[in-house]
């Protein structure tokens, strides 16, 4: 029973940061995340105006559609704007990230304070908690 609690104790510790990430890392983070964020942001206004194209070319090439090209017409322009949303959240998202750089929370877990693995960041740069608890996040 000892050895459980001594195992979650040592698991849920914080562990202060090894070392400091230098200026010319940081640069480099920056730069790339505010590189992200740009061509996000470029994705997102595309998706927006060609959104607007479309709806124009549907509002004067609607005459004589029946219920189903009505469906299908709405349900299409649903879908467009559900991927320019997610477009939106990951921009936020990247934004957080460059956030976190600035003040030096960058690449280390909200949750329990652990460093993210490097590898966890190369695959996902806007990672806000480590391995271990987004699975816990996620089993819940």
């Amino acid at each position: 029973m000892a050895k459980a609690t001594e195992t979650r104790s040592a698991s849920t510790a914080k562990v202060a940061p090894a070392k400091a990430r230098s200026a010319a890392e940081t640069e480099k983070i920056r730069v790339a995340l505010v590189e992200r964020r740009d061509e996000l942001q470029a994705e997102y206004d595309r998706t927006l105006s060609e959104i607007t194209e479309l709806q124009r070319d549907r509002l004067t090439d609607s005459a004589g559609d029946d219920q189903a090209d009505t469906g299908t017409k709405t349900g299409e322009r649903e879908q467009e704007i559900t991927l320019a949303n997610n477009l939106l959240d990951r921009i936020t998202q990247v934004e957080r990230a460059i956030d976190r750089l600035g003040t030096g929370n960058y690449g280390w877990c909200e949750r329990c304070g652990n460093a993210i693995p490097v590898e966890r960041l190369a695959a996902f740069p806007v990672a806000t908690l480590c391995v271990s608890c987004k699975q816990l996040e996620e089993r819940r």
